[in-house]
């Protein structure tokens, strides 16, 4: 018995027919209507959208027997001969077999000749781009000055290996991927005329499949009928894909969400069991990332519903938290042909998002303090300080160097001790008074008394005195970062008054603070208090400047060799390309 598969059968044979390229349509419809068409035409896509079939549609509408039109009748003799694929003049060549010049030369001593039955000889050349430069070379003067009865269609994936020559010479049309809601439409007017009961799961998922190809979305949906013996359901074609269900995909964020590591790995267990296609599960992993975004940083736009809790997580995650997983999980499938195995390289994801979520990360390094608790041991209020700091530096490292801004990446900071009530002199914004003496340990910060042999205090004057001091304090690890996300403020009446981001907030642990007040006492010679202010930061920060500083250096580096003689020289004359962030300037780390 003879099937005809479904992409064949459903071939568009009209205009009208076509899915979603209706620029390329209106185009050639206009052309027709008028009379004003070009001699070579070159479609260009990716596979499976239309190029050869919207070329043999032009030549049907070329060579109608009732005359050129953009709607050909389809019942003549020609358009059902060309419908058939054996009109005589529509001369069909791939060039992906016949690269050769002496096949070029035979198509041109053939163009000589009138059609044998139409007004048009047309030649449909695919992949053209597969063609020898000899044979393009062969082909240039009879493109440029054709017999009139003769046209040139050509179709290609790839038209950067195309000559600049042959390009000139054509009506260049460039075919768009199709989204998942055209081929599922497709898909489901093909199964309604085909009597084939599919739920909306499983067409969903051949759609995602096709990948913007309407052609390889209709193999799928030839594969999954045979699959499924005749009714397409949802686990079946996950099956075939070698795809899973969503729900896993929301369990394994939920787990996530939660920082629970053990469930995180018990649901990656039971995903093994299925021996799914692991790189399909990170990209469903970041697809549900983006949506989640989407509705943290749009909410107007409407994300879909599925199995996947988009609001419930948009609300429980941070929105930065959400690049950085969404970031890793990209790294993560482009790293798993690395791995040992595909599913620990999916696994180290995984535990890799896990270890640098900012508030897992300090309950790993030391148990949070209860709110009722006066006081809590250095050692714990240390070890979450660090913990954050890692944090904090695992999110910089990973974000693009321009989306980085003068102030650290915001952080979920742990709980803090309940602080003793004590009264605070007047300040415009919430401040924190740092005593001369050692503070409780509940307090966030202390200050560190100079002994009065080094002198009295010198006075800081402005921001460029304290940035001055900063760097040249001598200060390493976490006490550095307190001071460099400090702003001055002011200093009078022997306080020098700092202030901070709300998000950096957690870095005023007792120790850091001693630390930082030691280093500038030794600066200033004499004793040193100071108060932490909370709110927007009224100067520059020295983490601001360094920012600062290096972005201008990078802008300098790029420009500089972009203005190299011989780079220039590489671009006109090979047309080479600059790949985007690859330059680093001399003194880059």
């Amino acid at each position: 018995m003879s099937y005809l598969v479904l992409a064949r059968k459903w071939r568009p044979k009209r205009f009208a027919e076509l899915v979603g390229q209706e620029h390329v349509v209106r185009a050639l419809t206009n052309a027709l209507e008028t009379g004003r068409v070009h001699h070579a035409f070159l479609f260009t896509g990716t596979r499976g959208v239309g190029k050869t079939t919207i070329a043999r549609i032009f030549a049907k509408s070329l060579n109608c027997e009732r005359g050129t039109s953009s709607d050909p009748c389809g019942e003549c003799e020609t358009c059902k001969a060309i419908d058939a694929g054996r009109y005589i003049d529509l001369l069909e060549i791939d060039a992906a077999s016949n690269t050769g010049v002496d096949n070029v030369r035979e198509l041109i001593e053939n163009a000589q000749y009138m059609p044998s039955r139409g007004k048009y000889k047309v030649y449909l050349i695919d992949e053209v781009h597969m063609l020898s430069k000899p044979a393009f070379n062969a082909l240039l003067k009879t493109l440029e000055e054709p017999p009139g009865h003769v046209k040139f269609l050509f179709a290609t994936t790839d038209p950067e290996k195309l000559l600049v020559t042959v390009l000139s010479r054509c009506l260049q049309f460039n075919l768009k991927r199709l989204d998942e809601a055209q081929i599922r439409g497709q898909i489901v007017k093909i199964l309604a005329a085909e009597d084939i009961e599919a739920d909306e799961d499983a067409v969903a998922q051949l759609a995602r499949a096709a990948d913007g190809s309407l052609r390889d979305g209709l193999s799928l949906l030839d594969q999954a009928i045979a699959y499924t013996g005749g009714r397409l359901d949802g686990d079946a074609v996950a099956a075939m894909l070698g795809t899973v269900d969503r729900s896993r995909v929301q369990a394994l964020l939920a787990a996530l969400a939660d920082a629970d590591g053990a469930r995180l790995m018990e649901e990656a267990a039971q995903l093994a069991e299925f021996s799914p296609d692991w790189a399909s599960i990170l990209d469903a992993f970041a697809q549900a990332l983006h949506r989640i975004q989407v509705k943290q940083l749009v909410p107007a736009v409407d994300v879909g519903s599925d199995a996947i809790d988009v609001e419930g997580l948009a609300a429980q995650l941070r929105p930065e938290l959400v690049q950085l997983w969404y970031q890793m999980a990209l790294n993560g499938r482009r790293d798993l042909g690395h791995a040992p195995s595909p599913r620990s390289g999916f696994e180290m994801t995984l535990l890799r998002m896990l270890a640098f979520r900012p508030d897992a990360a300090a309950q790993l390094s030391a148990p949070r303090s209860s709110p009722l608790q006066a006081a809590a041991p250095e050692s714990s209020r240390q070890a979450r300080t660090d913990a954050a700091a890692r944090a904090r530096a695992a999110l910089a490292d990973t974000l693009p160097m321009n989306a980085r801004q003068p102030q650290a990446p915001a952080i979920e900071s742990p709980a803090q001790p309940v602080p003793e009530p004590a009264p605070l002199p007047p300040a415009p914004v919430q401040a924190q008074t740092i005593a001369p003496m050692p503070a409780p340990l509940s307090e966030p910060a202390a200050v560190a008394p100079v002994p009065a042999s080094m002198g009295s205090s010198l006075l800081v004057t402005d921001s460029e005195h304290w940035l001055e001091l900063v760097a040249r304090c001598g200060l390493r690890g976490a006490a550095k970062v307190l001071a460099e996300n400090a702003a001055f403020v002011a200093h009078s009446d022997g306080v020098l008054r700092l202030s901070l981001a709300p998000e950096q907030e957690v870095l005023q642990s007792a120790s850091l603070v001693l630390q930082l007040c030691d280093a500038i006492g030794r600066q200033l010679g004499g004793e040193v208090k100071i108060r932490f202010e909370t709110g927007q930061a009224r100067g520059e920060t020295a983490n601001a400047r360094n920012a600062r500083e290096r972005d201008a250096r990078q802008a300098g580096a790029e420009s500089g060799f972009a203005a190299d003689p011989g780079i220039q020289r590489l671009v006109q004359q090979f047309g080479a390309q600059i790949v985007p962030d690859s330059v680093r300037p001399l003194d880059a780390n």
